[in-house]
């Protein structure tokens, strides 16, 4: 019978051959006449190679139902040399039926046939699993390489070498053919149908001699001629794999063993597989390694033997991982605390097991109570303006369990309601040196001078009160005026009311409110007095007081409780709209349109007035 597992036979492959010229195949193998004669019968003696691996092909094949495919089988002997073999062919596990000579008929029901196929020689058997599908067989690939192997091969006069073809498309896939074998460049001769090359008595390199050919495609193998036969390579090592190699109790793993001579070259073994320090249970034939209920490591434990060589590796088997711990409390620090309105306090959560372990969370923040705002994610609270205490309002959460913190809203010391400005209070304009208009304004109150006495401009703008240039009343005023000026200078300032970005479109309640450098304010500044007539507004500016925008008043704040202390010069700018009394270290300046219900008083420097200005007292 064939014995090549590469020649894949189809089942049109099978009717060009027909089945004179496969029976004729198989007795060129088994020796027996196909005119009819055959060998004597009778015991012959057992001289020659034993029959060591016996293999099926193809395996596995995939079929159509009620389609059909021709099995080959390969016999080899302890070398691995080729070697006759008359096997019996049989159906194990279903899924068709099978001829004496190997040819396979699938059945009508799909399905994947698991080495259902067994040829049997002597005492030896293989399989070969079988795939059977209600799809209809799929055109013919087309041969685009053949590959023949081995190449190169050093053999000895006179002895046989057995070659394989395979065939693959242009996409690099197995194509099944029937080769034509011939020798082209001489060194023994091969026969046509089963590729046995039998070396001649010429001792040479016979390059690309042998070939394999399918329609118009060839591949090609040389062939080296020794004077004798070189010996058969002895098996040197065995590597088994994975290794190490962990896995859980009870579980499987598939181990692998590869063998190599002394020079590394891969040999075909067999290993009997065996458990020699513990871990678990081994699958003698297959590698099939069952972990044990024992957790630990197992050195070299996994072995595979061939002969007098062995290979090991070594198994980690691990304990299930236990359980996570649960949840059981999360604690929030600082608590309780206390701060001040609009001022900020960072939270943390510690989260802990019902036995007291730290768990890591990421809670989600939240505010229960009241009391102000907090961001989900950080953590980081932000107190309202109504001040109180808001019990168990901060909250930590991490699926159903929360834990709480209570925040105290602490109202600042609010600045005197009482600023006096003695002489001061009494004019809409103070100044240093001087005070000048353009045109058009108009001061509702007392201009007051000193140590200067320059006014210019006036008229044609107009001033309905007192004008005290450089005398008495108006250095007494300069006296009143500095005393305020350091009053509101040296009023406390909350560290929650620093002023750190422009007031425009902000509401403030009474308190003090500073910056260390200027005080901006474009748009809406809103002063809310909370119901209280005597609420009072202090802005102290380090440096300077800018505008480009108005004051509302709100709920009872007034004009006359609004005080801008400036540490150098401030403007009020084009048409705006200011309230309260500014309190300048150097000079004010009013741009066109720009009107003022409280007091424009500078110490030092000058007072400046545009267009259009109107300064009435609050």
């Amino acid at each position: 019978m064939l014995t090549n597992p590469f020649y894949q036979l189809s089942a049109p492959a099978v009717r060009r051959l027909g089945m004179l010229g496969i029976l004729a195949s198989m007795a060129v193998l088994s020796g027996c006449d196909v005119h009819g004669g055959a060998t004597p019968s009778g015991p012959v003696p057992h001289t020659g190679p034993v029959l060591t691996v016996l293999t099926v092909m193809p395996n596995p094949h995939t079929l159509a139902v009620n389609g059909t495919q021709q099995f080959v089988a390969l016999g080899t002997d302890a070398a691995g040399a080729p070697i006759s073999a008359t096997p019996t062919w049989s159906v194990v596990s279903g899924g068709g039926t099978i001829s004496p000579i190997g040819l396979f008929t699938a059945g009508s029901v799909a399905g994947t046939f698991t080495n259902t196929i067994r040829a049997t020689s002597g005492s030896r058997s293989a399989f070969a699993t079988v795939i059977v599908t209600t799809a209809a067989t799929p055109p013919a690939p087309v041969v685009a390489t053949i590959t023949v192997t081995p190449t190169p091969v050093s053999m000895a006069v006179s002895t046989q070498q057995q070659f394989t073809a395979v065939g693959r498309d242009a996409a690099g896939n197995i194509v099944n053919i029937v080769p034509i074998w011939t020798v082209t460049n001489g060194g023994g001769t091969i026969n046509a149908g089963t590729g046995v090359f039998t070396a001649g008595s010429a001792v040479g390199t016979f390059a690309n001699t042998v070939t394999a050919t399918s329609g118009s495609i060839s591949g090609r193998a040389t062939v080296v001629v020794t004077a004798s036969t070189p010996p058969a390579p002895a098996l040197a090592t065995i590597t088994v794999t994975p290794n190490p190699d962990s896995l859980a109790r009870n579980a499987t793993r598939q181990f692998t063993a590869v063998g190599r001579d002394s020079a590394g070259n891969v040999m075909s073994i067999t290993p009997v597989w065996s458990v020699a320090n513990g871990g678990g249970t081994i699958n003698a034939g297959t590698g099939l390694f069952t972990a044990g209920v024992a957790a630990g490591t197992f050195t070299n434990t996994v072995t595979a033997t061939s002969g007098s060589i062995s290979g090991r590796a070594t198994v980690v088997v691990t304990a299930p991982t236990p359980p996570a711990p649960a949840l059981a409390t999360i604690t929030v620090t600082p608590n309780p605390d206390s701060l001040a309105r609009n001022a900020t306090r960072q939270f943390t959560a510690v989260g802990r097991d019902s036995a007291g372990n730290v768990m890591s969370i990421t809670p989600v923040w939240s505010v229960a109570n009241g009391g102000g705002t907090i961001n989900a994610g950080t953590g980081l609270f932000t107190a309202g303006v109504a001040a109180g205490t808001f019990t168990n309002t901060v909250t930590a959460t991490s699926g159903s369990i929360s834990g709480r913190a209570t925040v105290v809203v602490t109202a600042p010391t609010p600045p005197p309601t009482n600023i006096p400005l003695g002489a001061a209070a009494a004019n809409g304009i103070m100044a240093g040196t001087a005070v000048t208009c353009v045109t058009g304004g108009i001061v509702n109150a007392n201009v007051s001078i000193s140590p200067g006495n320059t006014l210019t401009g006036f008229g044609p703008c107009i001033v309905n009160g007192i004008q005290n240039l450089g005398n008495a009343a108006a250095a007494q005023a300069q006296l009143d005026l500095t005393t305020a000026y350091n009053t509101l200078a040296g009023l406390a300032c909350p560290p929650a009311n620093a002023i750190v970005a422009n007031l425009g479109g902000t509401t403030k309640p009474a308190g003090v409110y500073c910056s260390a450098s200027s005080i901006s304010v474009s748009g809406v500044l809103t002063l809310d007095g909370g119901g209280d007539p005597n609420a009072t507004f202090v802005f102290q500016a380090g440096t300077g007081l800018t505008t480009a925008g108005d004051i509302v008043l709100i709920n009872g704040a007034q004009a006359r409780n609004v005080y801008w202390q400036v540490g150098s010069s401030a403007t009020i700018g084009t048409a705006s709209k200011w309230q309260g009394n500014i309190l300048a270290l150097t000079s004010i300046t009013l741009v066109d349109n720009a009107t003022l219900l409280g007091r424009a008083l500078a110490r030092n420097g000058a007072v400046t007035l545009g267009t259009n200005n109107v300064i009435t007292l609050p």
